[in-house]
């Protein structure tokens, strides 16, 4: 008996929960970098573009308070100093507004230059209101002097500091987008390891699959092989059994019964004719006579001699109206082509699976008629038996119901390397086939 094959289920099982396992390592890692991107995104590149729109803001109103200063010193507008004070508050409201956004979207950390830009501002707020006082007092000169001499001077640092803000972030900018490039491809490379080791392990667990399954399916392979052999043995066993029965029945009973008859039917001759005990001796020799014939009926049963002797056909045309006698049901025998010579190994296989087809049609279908057809086409035998009755028993929780006739059926017509079925024809009853090939490889 093969030696039974270990399940791979248990290790196929393993694999797949570290598969699962690895996916879900991957995806909260994946998860994960995604969500820093985010972060990234939304906390550096985003408030450091709005921190330099404002710083430009910034910078320009810085720009357009240096030309109005410019204009107050060397301009020919004929208005006077304290004209510009009026332009230089709409400034101030816009720098301080652009300023107040400015602390809002800068980083956490505070740049000592940011620091430096309100305190610088201030001062240059201050500056200008001593300027607009001196203007205001008619002191235009001296206006004049602190312009060149101090808030040219505060403006221009102003510009300085503003221009150092954009460049620092302008390079966070840079590290920002270098930090994303950076996730991006870390995310790539792990996506092609994590996309490589997944397919490794596929090919892996394919590998042992089909290793695990070839394996069982050559268990399986032995495991029929072996089924087979010894329902080959079996059926070989019970068909020689059966022989050696039904050859003892003709040869030894047969024999015996016939010599009583003979002897009977001499003692009845040497009574005298009005004797009593010759009517007891025919009533003996009579029982001898009906036992001898249902010796001989049970002997052809068991195996037929005439198919030894005359082959399939023959004996299928005896064992019809045989048959017939002993059911009652009529048989309508239908056959096409003439075949060749049929191994007896052959030969009683077919008879066998025919006598037992019949058999069960008399005992369930309740037909009083059966069709049986023959045909030779070429290099095949087709053997069918039809008949009108029951048909085939309903299906029990989903599986055909199977006796041990239709399994001894099936196990001959595979020994045969051929194919049964047992199918509903569409008029209603049982229709049970066999199909055969004609080759000498059989065992």
């Amino acid at each position: 008996m093969p030696k039974p094959v270990a399940s791979p289920t248990p290790r196929l099982l393993v694999g797949l929960a570290v598969t699962l396992a690895a996916v879900g390592v991957f995806s909260f890692y994946a998860l994960r970098q995604i969500r820093g991107l985010e972060d990234l995104q939304t906390s550096t590149v985003d408030r450091n573009r709005k921190d330099s729109l404002q710083l430009v803001r910034i910078q320009n109103d810085l720009n357009e308070l240096g030309i109005a200063m410019r204009d107050m010193l060397y301009g020919d507008e004929p208005y006077p100093l304290v004209a510009w004070k009026k332009p230089f508050d709409n400034k101030r409201g816009d720098l301080d507004d652009a300023l107040r956004l400015e602390a809002q979207f800068a980083p956490i950390e505070r740049d000592p230059n940011r620091q430096r830009l309100a305190e610088s501002l201030a001062q240059f707020w201050t500056s200008a209101g001593r300027v607009f006082e001196a203007a205001a007092q008619g002191q235009d000169r001296a206006a004049r002097d602190m312009i060149r001499t101090s808030l040219e001077a505060r403006q221009g640092a102003l510009t300085s500091i503003v221009a150092r803000l954009l460049v620092q972030n302008n390079e966070a900018e840079q590290e920002a987008a270098a930090r994303i490039q950076g996730i991006y491809l870390g995310v790539e490379r792990n996506v092609y390891l994590f996309l490589a080791a997944v397919l490794l392990a596929i090919f892996g667990t394919t590998l042992y699959l089909i290793y695990s399954n070839r394996r069982l399916f050559q268990h399986l392979a032995a495991v029929s092989e072996h089924r087979s052999d010894l329902a080959r043995k079996l059926i070989t066993v019970q068909e020689e059994t059966l022989h050696s029965l039904s050859r003892e029945l003709h040869d030894e009973f047969g024999q015996v019964l016939t010599a009583i008859g003979a002897m009977l039917r001499r003692a009845e001759k040497r009574l005298p004719a009005d004797s009593p005990f010759c009517v007891d001796l025919r009533e003996v020799r009579e029982v001898a006579q009906a036992t001898l014939e249902k010796t001989r009926n049970l002997s052809q049963l068991m195996h037929p001699s005439i198919l030894d002797d005359g082959g399939l056909e023959k004996a299928i045309d005896w064992y019809l109206p045989v048959f017939e006698k002993q059911t009652g049901i009529k048989v309508r025998y239908e056959k096409k082509g003439t075949g060749p010579e049929i191994k007896d190994r052959v030969a009683i296989h077919v008879y066998r699976v025919l006598q037992e087809a019949l058999n069960n049609l008399a005992r369930h279908s309740g037909s009083s008629e059966a069709i049986v057809r023959l045909d030779f086409p070429p290099g095949r035998l087709n053997l069918e038996v039809e008949d009108r009755g029951a048909g085939m028993p309903e299906p029990r929780n989903g599986v055909p119901r199977k006796g041990i006739g239709m399994t001894a059926m099936r196990e001959r017509a595979e020994l045969l390397e051929g194919t049964f079925e047992v199918l509903r024809p569409g008029e209603g009853g049982t229709l049970v086939r066999l199909d055969v090939p004609l080759t000498d490889n059989y065992e």
